[in-house]
């Protein structure tokens, strides 16, 4: 059994840590939405889909760096295949005291955790970034 969400921030922790410019990663509709998040909230600079020297879909996330230190310090896996965390609305966990963000699966789509709470809705957490 594998995880692909757990490799897809992988990449992106491996790429920040190496000082890349960019990474690849493969496509998948959480993919691309968990990484439209992290564009959206200010830890990626872009986002892009293209396409493997096999024809694949991919994901290119252009890095962002300020000051040459990366945007993004830190990213987590919270639910994992053998361990499933949901939350209600009002239990989602604050990332950092609010300084992070939580990214959640819920019946209305991937959102960060502040949608969430002001939708109230509540889901699965995927990972958290800060």
């Amino acid at each position: 059994m594998s995880d692909t969400i757990s490799d897809f921030i992988t990449v992106i922790r491996n790429a920040y840590r190496a000082r890349k410019d960019q990474c690849t990663a493969r496509y998948s509709k959480m993919h691309w939405s968990i990484a439209t998040i992290l564009k959206e909230e200010g830890f990626v600079r872009d986002v892009k889909e293209v396409e493997d020297q096999n024809g694949h879909k991919a994901i290119e996330i252009t890095l962002k760096y300020v000051d040459e230190v990366p945007a993004l310090t830190g990213i987590q896996r919270i639910s994992t295949p053998g361990r499933r965390l949901y939350y209600s609305y009002d239990a989602i966990p604050r990332v950092l005291g609010g300084l992070g963000v939580g990214i959640l699966t819920t019946s209305r789509g991937v959102m960060n955790d502040r949608s969430a709470r002001r939708q109230k809705v509540g889901g699965e957490m995927v990972c958290s970034v800060w």
